[in-house]
């Protein structure tokens, strides 16, 4: 089993997909758009990827809500951008229960089609004229805020079983750039970074994955992006935010990044990444990628393992009911 995370090509698996899984063996794959129809199909498509991996392998998407939600209506309900939660209800705990309400519900969604994975909630914290690429899909502009409801969220999620990936760390918040197109360089002193974008991480580190950002600090790495900087990752994924958990990449094939696939991947590793992320679909990328990620080994593993414990089991739940509750605050406003 290899520190790799893949994408696949359509809604089935093709021949030589099968062959690339099973000799690969990357520890999970994610599904995007291009790979969803309906529910049965989902359902068939995950079944067929743990089938060619021979083991019942983590299966990821990003299901935000909002702008990003790659299952989407008519088949599955449409969920409310991050940004919506903060004026919800009529307080803040209505807000968090809320928030709470939302991952427990895409939760229900996930699992009935084999998803186990959520790359939700998003823990950035936009800053004045930052690129729009974040916006909407963050809690609030107040760090306190984003830290209380991407935990409602993610305690959501988890309830439902199946395991948030919190992104992007350390924040992408204050990027002008988007990472998919090119790479952001941000400018901002330390002590701001410790202010406004690292909190909502710090508050949640004992959440079990997050996913790198693909941005350069100059305060702490000009050099470098998070992704590629063992500096950004030892000194403050680990240490300043306190992170213990799987730290997977953004996705490897983003312009933010340059130079051939395999490097991208060893790169990533060397800087201290446990696991690299190749989304596309693209198994001319996939292959390089997959040689440069490491057979999945020591404290990578470890927290592989660990980051799983919460999709074994899922609380009692009122679908019914809850779908009524969160339909009906939000269509009051």
């Amino acid at each position: 089993m290899r520190a790799f995370i893949c994408g696949v090509k359509g809604l089935v698996l093709d021949d030589e997909e099968r062959v690339f899984l099973r000799e690969a063996s990357p520890w999970g794959a994610i599904l995007f758009r291009r790979n969803v129809d309906s529910p049965e199909q989902v359902a068939r498509l995950t079944q067929e990827i743990r089938d060619a991996l021979g083991r019942d392998a983590p299966i990821l998407v990003d299901q935000e809500g909002g702008r990003v939600q790659r299952l989407t209506t008519p088949n599955w309900p449409a969920y409310p951008s991050a940004a919506r939660f903060e004026t919800a209800g009529d307080s803040a705990d209505a807000a968090s229960r809320l928030a709470w309400l939302g991952g427990r519900l895409i939760a229900q969604d996930l699992r009935a089609v084999g998803i186990d994975v959520d790359c939700l909630p998003v823990l950035d914290t936009p800053a004045p004229g930052s690129h729009e690429i974040i916006s909407d899909r963050a809690y609030s502009r107040n760090p306190a805020d984003v830290a209380r409801l991407g935990r409602a969220a993610a305690e959501g999620l988890m309830a439902g079983g199946v395991a948030p990936v919190m992104k992007h760390i350390p924040g992408h918040g204050r990027a002008r750039a988007d990472s998919h197109l090119e790479l952001p360089v941000v400018d901002a002193p330390r002590a701001e970074l410790e202010r406004v974008d690292f909190p909502p991480f710090r508050a949640n580190a004992d959440l079990p994955m997050a996913m790198s950002a693909h941005v350069v600090y100059t305060a702490i790495d000009p050099d470098a992006p998070c992704t590629w900087s063992k500096t950004v990752i030892e000194e403050i994924v680990r240490r300043e935010i306190g992170f213990d958990g799987l730290l997977m990449t953004d996705d490897l094939s983003m312009k933010a990044l340059s130079g051939d696939f395999r490097s991208r991947a060893e790169r990533a590793i060397l800087a201290g990444c446990d696991i690299v992320l190749h989304c596309n679909g693209d198994l001319a990328e996939a292959r390089p990628v997959a040689e440069g990620a490491p057979i999945l080994a020591g404290k990578a593993l470890d927290r592989a393992a660990r980051a799983l414990d919460c999709v074994r089991a899922c609380a009692p739940f009122d679908e019914v009911a809850a779908r009524a509750e969160f339909a009906a605050a939000f269509a009051a406003g």
